[in-house]
């Protein structure tokens, strides 16, 4: 069976076979400098790992592995735009090299290129069932995004209300990963639909282990300093669920410091931290976390796939809970 190696590479392969080298340059050259920052791939990874495991010749999927990390890019460039980020990965993010209006420009470009990869497909009869998986998908990415924005200004954000943007925002693209290679691969309606659970929500998993990373991982490990979603007063999962559990004192003092910016960024990070210490929020946040990994299998194991292909999903799953950085 392919490897998470083997599928990454194919797809690096594909992509410097691809290159954006059109004219305008002022248009193009941003979008190749994006697709080529690297990154681990899951999106394109999954993509061509749902294909694999309903037949052999998983490269038939290579464009539609393609259109879907190029979708991802796109939302990760517009992303950078609305959060005004300076960096991206280590490097300078798009609009800060090239300007917001250039950003904005190559980023339309992006989905439509996104949509152009997807006809390529060679499974003519698949490009009906793939624009409809990918178009619900790309909405919801965007639904999620104005969650998002919209939890900024509200302090009433409920935990089931978090679990919906973040399963909009992100684990919605995991699954839609699987689901459109399966759809590539020729698989059944059921089959493909299993496969989007798993993806879904391995996917919720994997940002409530991004929460608990944030705050509590080791910096050298991570490759940052903790506490950053503290210190943007971000909503996460840690946060809220203090928030449900924590006395009127103590929810009076969380509430205060996360609706502040304070000069002393480390005390305010460390005041929040012993908060959620004292609440044995960290174990909260890996119960869920387990929670959304069982229903994971579950969905996995209704698959009807060879169980030795869906046994490496699996692999791959446990080691994305896992995982320190």
């Amino acid at each position: 069976m392919s490897s998470y190696t083997t599928f990454q590479r194919s797809f690096e392969t594909f992509l410097q076979e691809h290159p954006f080298h059109f004219e305008p340059r002022s248009l193009y050259e941003p979008i190749d400098y994006i697709m080529g920052m690297g990154g681990k791939r899951l999106r394109p990874v999954l993509a061509l790992w749902g294909c694999q495991l309903f037949r052999d010749d998983y490269e038939k999927a290579l464009p539609v592995a393609m259109a879907i990390e190029v979708f991802h890019n796109f939302s990760l460039l517009h992303d950078d735009i609305m959060d005004e980020a300076p960096l991206r990965r280590g490097k300078p993010t798009v609009h800060s090299l090239y300007g917001i209006n250039t950003g904005i420009l190559s980023g339309d470009a992006m989905l439509i290129y996104a949509y152009d990869f997807l006809r390529q497909i060679e499974e003519p009869s698949a490009i009906s069932a793939l624009l409809e998986a990918f178009n619900r998908v790309a909405i919801e990415v965007c639904e999620g995004q104005q969650y998002d924005i919209d939890f900024e200004n509200r302090q009433d954000v409920s935990i089931p209300e978090y679990l919906r943007m973040i399963e909009l925002k992100t684990a919605a693209l995991i699954g839609g990963s699987l689901e459109m290679g399966a759809i590539a691969a020729g698989a059944a309606p059921g089959a493909a639909g299993s496969l989007a659970a798993f993806g879904r929500n391995i996917g919720l998993a994997f940002q409530l282990q991004d929460d608990n990373l944030d705050t509590f991982g080791d910096p050298a490990k991570v490759g940052k300093k903790t506490g950053g979603d503290i210190a943007r007063n971000k909503k996460t999962f840690l946060i809220l669920k203090a928030m449900e559990l924590a006395g009127p004192e103590t929810r009076g003092q969380l509430e205060k410091l996360m609706t502040t910016v304070p000069e002393d960024e480390a005390g305010k990070i460390e005041a929040v931290t012993a908060i959620l210490n004292s609440l044995n929020i960290k174990t909260f946040a890996e119960e869920a976390m387990e929670g959304f990994l069982q229903r994971a299998f579950e969905h996995l194991a209704a698959v009807p796939a060879p169980g030795n292909r869906k046994e490496g999903l699996r692999q791959l799953a446990l080691g994305l809970m896992q995982r320190q950085a």
